[in-house]
């Protein structure tokens, strides 16, 4: 679901172990193509192979940012019977990249699909600000087919910056209609943990366990909340005028009940 470049708890010599390791595998296979070799490591610093996927990875965009390369125009090369373009010495690392998979699933309901029409859209933008999506404000998101909506993609000169570029960026994403996985990743960005780089296979489990469901439900749409104070002050207007011809001097109406709730952010049961 997240993905960064360059590895926060990978050392150099650490990178050049698992770049031989991956080196052996494609070579032992005859791999002709792009791939990706996956390997877990544990809190040794001991890697094991976990995988080789014989495509592109969704989180190539990363290392694109960083070194600067297209490795989809790569992997048409190959496919054509063309050499690669790059050298493996001629790659130098700039920066820091994050990449964050929005998916169209519900994190409150064990990451359930969330099928539907999208009623908006908006993306954010700006300098080092990359978004790779095939949907847009009417897209219908079927239930048959992968649930990732996009590829938020951040760049920028080191990790710290790249996080609050993040977290800009998340701020601004907005999807309506269909739940998504952003509320999640605001929550993520300001985990202790997630900035300094202290990732394990159980960070997520802690993540979902360290907020409210009720929490998460209100970052999932931070604008809910402003529509149910318009949404509760018109319904008791309304209520009111029903009973009698002057609102206002219905001073222990539900409108004036409803007023003072809203006044200090408490919303009827």
């Amino acid at each position: 679901m997240v993905e960064e470049c360059p590895s926060p708890v990978v050392t150099p010599e650490l990178r050049r172990q698992l770049g031989e390791a991956a080196l052996a595998i494609v070579n032992a296979a005859a791999y002709q193509s792009l791939g990706t070799v996956e390997f877990l490591l544990d809190r040794d610093g001991r890697f094991y192979f976990l995988e080789m996927n014989t495509r592109l990875q969704v989180e190539h965009p990363i290392t694109e940012e960083v070194y600067g390369v297209d490795l989809v125009c790569e992997q048409i090369r190959l496919a054509l019977g063309e050499p690669l373009s790059l050298r493996q010495d001629a790659l130098e690392p700039h920066g820091h990249a994050i990449e964050c998979r929005i998916y169209a699933e519900d994190p409150l309901r064990n990451f359930a699909p969330s099928p539907g029409r999208i009623s908006l859209l908006i993306r954010p933008d700006g300098p080092g600000v990359r978004v790779d999506s095939g949907v847009i404000s009417g897209s219908v998101v079927p239930l048959e087919y992968d649930p990732m909506l996009a590829k938020l993609v951040v760049w920028a000169p080191d990790r710290t910056a790249a996080l609050a570029r993040l977290r800009r960026a998340l701020d601004e994403y907005r999807v309506r209609g269909i739940a998504t996985t952003l509320s999640l990743f605001r929550v993520l960005v300001d985990m202790a943990a997630f900035r300094q780089g202290d990732v394990h296979t159980g960070l997520l489990d802690e993540l979902l366990a360290s907020r409210r469901l009720e929490e998460l439900h209100g970052q999932q749409d931070p604008e809910a909340e402003h529509a149910a104070v318009v949404a509760v002050a018109c319904l008791a207007s309304l209520e009111a005028r029903r009973r009698t011809d002057d609102p206002f001097a219905a001073g222990e109406s539900r409108w004036w009940s409803e007023g003072v709730r809203i006044q200090h952010g408490r919303f009827p049961r």
